[in-house]
């Protein structure tokens, strides 16, 4: 099938370039702590081997940095940074990787009287002297605080897209064009609908696509399928990261549904959409990656799949994530939601919080409060 793609600029991210025509590029990331070099090596070169154009470290600390520069030595994929929530760290990791990617959110962490606006200046003053691509990386769970007050508390898509323009306009004012963006929510309808707004406006800014949390497989693929032919099918979307939530010697099926995804498209063989809005059970969980805390996590995202099947024709969901990064954020929307740490796990229900539980007692109080919302909807 022939699809006409939108003419976006071209963007080099080390040996492979997105935007202009070039093929879609497929990426994924690391799932394993940064600072353990050998397992992080291991699984940048497995992804690599089963195809994936660029792979993400996240580094969010000096040593993590630290690990950064002997991962680099040690493997020859294109390597794209997620400078989490410390955008100072740009300086000392950009020498050793490909892309550079902020999330516009993130900036109000740190140095918070300096305007956002020189703090991205100051990101492409480094991406410009090391030779970096940039990815603004808008996420509907740590959205920019100054644009989610603008809208209604149920509105995630107003935010994100007011902000990815408002950061390219700046981005063009320092007349940096080697950038791409990213529109991601655990929605694919909001996914499809927010993407195809931006891409309206800035039809010429590569477009990274991605539904974040889509979960297990298959659901998870299913998920991000579904965003992925609307927009790819209306030539919307230059590079794509399918999110799925299993253990790291499984993380090449994300190569390989993106590779499968995209060969569909082009065949033709595009599915019907799933209806979101029928009345039935819908489990979010986030793709392990290195900011996870606790490897229980990943199990503990296929018990709740698995205890939750009696509730499966009830308009309920359920977010399980694996951080404290973007897990608070991202649960607020849920009608019940789990996010891990270290130790415990975190319950709420929608954003009121309702404690802290070890990860053995959580299923109990979970399946307590979930009988409880069945109950109240009956």
């Amino acid at each position: 099938m022939k699809i006409e793609r939108n003419p976006t600029r071209p963007v080099r991210i080390g040996s492979v370039t997105i935007g202009n025509g070039h093929p879609i590029a497929v990426q994924s990331m690391t799932a394993t702590k940064t600072q353990d070099i050998e397992a992080t090596v291991e699984l940048v070169n497995l992804l690599s081997d089963a195809g994936a154009d660029v792979v993400r470290i996240a580094v969010d600390s000096k040593k993590d940095a630290a690990a950064l520069m002997e991962i680099r030595k040690q493997t020859t994929a294109n390597l794209s940074v997620d400078l989490q929530e410390n955008y100072r760290l740009a300086e000392v990791v950009a020498p050793h990787v490909d892309k550079l990617r902020y999330n516009p959110g993130h900036l109000y962490h740190h140095e918070r009287d300096k305007p956002w606006q020189s703090k991205v200046e100051y990101l492409v003053a480094v991406a410009r002297d090391q030779d970096c691509a940039i990815r603004v990386g808008v996420n509907c769970g740590s959205v920019d605080p100054a644009k989610k007050d603008k809208y209604a508390p149920d509105d995630s898509i107003g935010p994100m897209l007011e902000s990815a323009l408002e950061h390219c306009s700046w981005l063009d004012e320092l007349k940096f064009e080697r950038f791409c963006v990213s529109l991601k929510d655990s929605d694919p309808q909001h996914v499809i609908e927010v993407n195809r707004q931006f891409a309206e406006r800035r039809n010429d800014v590569p477009l990274h696509l991605g539904v974040t949390e889509a979960g297990i497989p298959p659901e998870g693929v299913i998920k991000t399928r579904i965003a992925f032919e609307q927009l790819i099918s209306r030539g919307i979307g230059d590079t794509l990261r399918v999110s799925l939530t299993v253990p790291n010697q499984r993380k090449p099926e994300e190569i390989q549904a993106g590779r499968e995804i995209l060969a569909d498209i082009e065949a033709g063989r595009v599915r019907s959409v799933v209806d979101y809005g029928l009345s039935t059970l819908n489990i979010i969980s986030c793709p392990s990656c290195s900011r996870v805390e606790n490897e229980a996590f990943v199990e503990l995202a296929q018990q709740v799949k698995e205890m939750t099947q009696y509730a499966k024709d009830h308009d309920v969901t359920i977010a399980v994530m694996g951080c404290r990064v973007n897990g608070p954020g991202e649960t607020d929307d849920a009608d019940l939601g789990l996010w891990c740490g270290p130790n415990f796990v975190n319950l709420k229900k929608g954003p009121e919080e309702l404690g802290a539980y070890s990860y053995d007692d959580i299923l109990p109080r979970l399946k307590l409060e979930l009988d409880r919302l069945i109950g109240a909807g009956s």
